[in-house]
């Protein structure tokens, strides 16, 4: 699966991972519109068995299949798409 990574930049250490080029469409506006302008950062190859430094490689295969982007937020920040679910804590 070829991964395309986007940064922020408005907000250092944010990125958007998408599956499609340019796919911004799969990322709804809310999301979106407060880290906006993006700019391209980097792409890969995300083949079985391949190790990501600050993410889980199979979240991230799943994050694309299932919903077309993957966002990732700076490691200080609580990353809302994998926090616990209501009632935890």
């Amino acid at each position: 699966m070829r991964v395309f990574v986007y940064k922020s930049q408005k907000k250092p250490d944010t990125y958007l991972y998408l599956g499609t080029r340019d796919g911004f469409n799969q990322v709804p506006e809310s999301i979106q519109a407060p880290l906006l302008p993006w700019l391209t950062a980097l792409e890969f190859d995300l083949t079985e068995g391949r190790r990501l430094a600050r993410l889980d490689a199979e979240v991230l295969r799943r994050n694309l299949s299932e919903h077309g982007f993957y966002l990732q937020f700076p490691a200080t920040a609580l990353d809302p798409l994998v926090a616990g679910g209501v009632g935890d804590g």
